[in-house]
């Protein structure tokens, strides 16, 4: 077996023991191996001329299921930036014993000063704190902001933020009456000109107490992971989970009842009737968690 080959497995399978689930790479990182296999392959043919091995590189985006030799979390030693600042524990503090709007704008003020949270933005970027209302009985929590929320600075903009709205309106709501917000306060960094990286559970580790303590506050009757970062967010990673078997079932998080379902980007690359009533049938079970009323009407949508 080649050599480079070698060594990457290696590292693969010692990520997966780690708990790693995804694998971010850059261009710059893709050429370099292409190059340095190619290298290799010409230099084995020249000593004993026997055949070529082919080697291909897949890279698969944030919130799909890779392959499970492939299945890790983004490496911070080779696919962060240079000028990453390391993360220090996470944040320890009391939710002070007022009001919930006050506790709310306490938190708010904490999460939009926090050093670490400043330290990670992009030169426009902003803190994404989250929206919604302070009685909302449903809380939507994605993975991290994207290049549209970090402008912004509010969670879910964009076509997936649209999609969403129509879900919300779906089960009879508004979005101002439920509450939205990321796994991670803020869009991380990454080497690529575009596109997204999926947040390591050390950034998600970080953010997690801003995350539960406006949970806290809020007290939804239901709090719903959208995709499979936040689900590892909220219940730790796992190399078995698989977002086709495990969406639809319900989990405790801090005492909260915890619903897995698709993230609305995945809607958006799938739009099948399948997807569609999949995800409806969470929602429905969210309703009757809730107590929302059902009609027949919605209990039908997206069936042939």
């Amino acid at each position: 077996m080649n050599p480079l080959k070698h060594a990457l497995i290696e590292e693969f399978q010692r990520l997966k023991a780690s708990g790693e689930e995804s694998v971010f790479i850059s261009d710059a990182t893709i050429t370099s191996l292409q190059e340095s296999l190619q290298s290799a392959r010409v230099s084995k043919s020249r000593v004993d001329e026997k055949p070529k091995e082919t080697v291909v590189i897949s890279v698969e985006s944030s919130d799909r299921d890779l392959p499970k030799a492939q299945n890790k979390a983004p490496s911070p030693k080779t696919n962060l930036p240079e000028t990453y600042a390391p993360l220090p524990s996470p944040p320890s503090f009391e939710i002070p014993d007022t009001d919930k709007e006050s506790q709310l704008v306490w938190l708010k003020d904490k999460v939009l000063n926090c050093k670490t949270c400043l330290e990670h933005l992009s030169e426009n970027g902003k803190i994404v704190f989250g929206e919604g209302s302070l009685d909302a009985e449903i809380f939507f929590c994605g993975e991290a902001p994207g290049a549209d929320e970090e402008l912004s600075g509010v969670p879910f903009v964009g076509s997936a933020g649209e999609l969403l709205e129509k879900i919300i309106k779906a089960m009879g709501l508004e979005r101002d009456a439920v509450y939205i917000a990321n796994i991670l306060k803020w869009r991380p960094e990454h080497n690529k000109p575009y596109g997204n990286r999926p947040p390591t559970t050390e950034e998600m580790s970080f953010c997690l107490p801003y995350v539960k303590a406006q949970i806290e506050i809020i007290q939804p009757k239901a709090v719903i992971a959208l995709g499979n970062t936040a689900v590892n967010g909220f219940l730790g990673p796992d190399s078995k989970r698989r977002m086709g078997t495990s969406r639809g079932s319900w989990h405790q998080f801090e005492g909260t009842p915890l619903i897995i379902t698709f993230h609305p980007a995945y809607l958006l690359r799938n739009d099948t009737l399948k997807t569609k009533r999949l995800i409806w049938e969470d929602m429905l079970q969210v309703m009757e968690k809730v107590d929302l009323p059902i009609s027949e009407k919605q209990r039908a949508y997206f069936l042939k």
